[in-house]
């Protein structure tokens, strides 16, 4: 597989700072995106460290282990590199009151080989578009969500919800949290949305399919995302990843060439 990678992130129009972090690694195809939440710039030191400490941390353990690493071995190193990001994030909070209660969201993903290993904590969200149909592969941790679930709302209902941005689960709130974690199959042609509600709460699905859809460049997909978030309101930061998926390229031998093989 071939993975191209693109980000964008973006105050928005009624914000003067940006809480949202963003950061991906081209070499070991990890993705990383936080949604911080506090008082003061709080929110900013919180995902920023998450998307430092995980991209650093996981990055190195990926690039030692190697093309060869087991899908179980990634899971594995992924919960245990969460694990001591949320440590650190709740540790700072609890030695400093300027950064009390902070916290993010997270989304986390490894792309090896033909499988996405995705990760989440709190509302931001991953998307895939296949075959011209997006589809959330991630379930928000929300009580918007819960309220969904037990059917006391439906989904159009929820879309004019007064409480949207109350997460049930962040990261480095306490001093434990629980990462949901699950495999993908990749498939060429594949396109991958990594978000902020930022850009969840301001597009709806059918906007989002469309741009993602188009035949612009990826890096102009991820600008027209962002534009459409700030034309619709802009009333959160804004960040995406994406994430398209192509075959790989062969490289043959200068025997194979010679033989027209």
């Amino acid at each position: 597989m071939n993975y191209t990678f693109c980000t964008r992130t973006d105050p928005g129009r009624a914000r003067d700072n940006n809480e949202d972090a963003v950061v991906h690694d081209d070499d070991t195809h990890l993705c990383v995106l936080a949604d911080g939440m506090g008082g003061y710039n709080a929110g900013e030191i919180a995902s920023g460290m998450a998307t430092a400490f995980i991209r650093s941390e996981m990055a190195r353990w990926l690039s030692e282990a190697g093309r060869h690493a087991k899908i179980k071995e990634i899971r594995r190193a992924l919960e245990i590199c969460v694990d001591n990001a949320n440590r650190s994030i709740f540790n700072a909070s609890d030695s400093n009151p300027q950064y009390s209660g902070m916290g993010t969201t997270l989304v986390v993903g490894v792309f090896h080989g033909r499988t996405l290993v995705l990760g989440h904590i709190g509302d931001s969200r991953c998307y895939r578009l296949r075959v011209g149909v997006l589809e959330q592969i991630t379930k928000d941790h929300s009580l918007l969500q819960e309220q969904i679930d037990a059917g006391l709302i439906t989904p159009e209902q929820a879309s004019s919800s007064s409480i949207k941005n109350l997460v049930t689960r962040a990261l480095g709130v306490e001093d434990a949290v629980m990462l949901d974690l699950h495999e993908h199959q990749v498939e060429v042609g594949d396109c991958y949305l990594m978000c902020s509600d930022g850009l969840s709460d301001m597009v709806d699905d059918g906007e989002i399919a469309s741009i993602l859809g188009g035949e612009a460049a990826l890096e102009q997909k991820a600008d027209s995302l962002v534009t459409a978030a700030n034309g619709h309101g802009g009333r959160d930061n804004i960040s995406v990843l994406l994430v398209q998926v192509g075959a790989a390229s062969e490289k043959r031998g200068l025997i194979s060439r010679l033989l027209g093989k």
